[in-house]
């Protein structure tokens, strides 16, 4: 591949990669606490918790992408706490193009696990509690198992929209060349540069390819687990 790529090219697919397995990792588990949340919570303001989830799928990404920077530039509250506190750096780095790719995605992966909560049969759940089972214990053998198919669907949206992001990312972290500049942010750049179109078509083949080989997997995992649980 090295040889049809140049060095630039194989540096935003690897941080594309990076960015979008990031995104989705860190967001796992707090897209599963939400949707545990949403899907069981009876509590105030629980519609309004699950407006704000989804508020950046309806908002446009740049407005997004703004929201972050002043949150979480170095001058906003929280870049400066997480600088101060961790060292961590999110404006104009890697890190905050997973952050906003993430923040992007979230509302994906919170759906696809929340539908998948909903539909598991309390009955099976009680039943495991009159063994004796604590609600830890009731979770982590009854409940994750059975929303696994909903998780790996949430993963692979996550990962594909993440993989997929670029209106929040440029706004957050500009397009800056083996920092930020994702395959999304490669081909905007690449389009605006004479000649640059046959390496934009590269980019998107292969961002295509990547996101239709997540979702076969999905698919082919999804499959299995089915069988398993016909078996």
């Amino acid at each position: 591949m090295s040889d049809y790529l140049s060095p630039e090219e194989l540096t935003a697919i690897w941080l594309s990669l990076k960015v979008s397995t990031v995104a989705t990792l860190v967001a796992l588990p707090f897209g599963i606490a939400v949707a545990l949340l949403l899907a069981r919570g009876r509590f105030p303001g629980r519609t309004l918790l699950d407006g704000l989830v989804h508020l950046p799928l309806v908002m446009p990404p740049v407005v997004t992408g703004f929201l972050l920077l002043l949150a979480f530039g170095r001058k906003g509250p929280l870049g400066a706490f997480f600088e101060q506190t961790f060292g961590l750096v999110f404006a104009f780095r890697w890190t905050g193009a997973a952050l906003a790719c993430g923040v992007m995605g979230f509302p994906l992966m919170v759906r696809a696990i929340r539908l998948s909560i909903e539909s598991i049969d309390r009955k099976l759940e009680q039943a495991a509690a009159t063994l004796g089972a604590g609600r830890a214990i009731v979770f982590l053998s009854v409940t994750l198992p059975l929303a696994l198919p909903g998780i790996l669907a949430g993963i692979v949206l996550c990962f594909a929209r993440a993989l997929g992001e670029f209106g929040a990312t440029i706004t957050f972290v500009s397009n800056i060349p083996g920092e930020t500049q994702t395959m999304p942010s490669a081909i905007y750049a690449l389009i605006q540069t004479p000649d640059g179109d046959a390496a934009a078509l590269r980019l998107t083949l292969i961002s295509v390819a990547i996101s239709f080989a997540a979702l076969i997997l999905s698919e082919l995992i999804a499959r299995r687990m089915a069988r398993g649980g016909v078996t």
